[in-house]
């Protein structure tokens, strides 16, 4: 069982920076894909980025791609979230997973922490 920790959200004005943690715990990090989703009141869970074990690849939503960066450290069991030139339309709920493949399905990842709050105001 593989439990997940997101930190790091907060209020943020248009055009600020964030940078997102998710630690985990009781399983072997490395062997994983991590996600980020997030989700609007309102609105459905969408991906947002995700990486492979390693690090190497990295997949990301149209709405973020050159805003936002995924990365990993494995010694630290730790996934990123590097969130820059936020704009109030990113605000939501993030959340972190960890599945087999790193891809667009929520449905692929398995584990799943609790979220935290990222608000961007105008």
């Amino acid at each position: 069982q593989v439990q997940l920790v997101e930190s790091g959200g907060g209020l943020v004005q248009a055009g600020g920076f964030l940078r997102l943690s998710c630690v985990a715990s009781g399983g072997t990090f490395s062997s994983y894909a991590m996600g980020w989703f997030r989700q609007a009141p309102g609105k459905e869970r969408e991906f947002v980025a995700a990486i492979n074990w390693s690090g190497d690849l990295t997949y990301y939503a149209d709405s973020v791609k050159g805003r936002f960066t995924i990365s990993r450290d494995n010694a630290k069991n730790t996934v990123y979230l590097q969130m820059n030139s936020l704009k109030p339309e990113d605000t939501a709920i993030y959340y972190c997973a960890a599945g087999s493949l790193p891809v667009v399905a929520p449905i692929v990842y398995k584990y799943w922490g609790q979220g935290t709050q990222v608000t961007v105001s105008s």
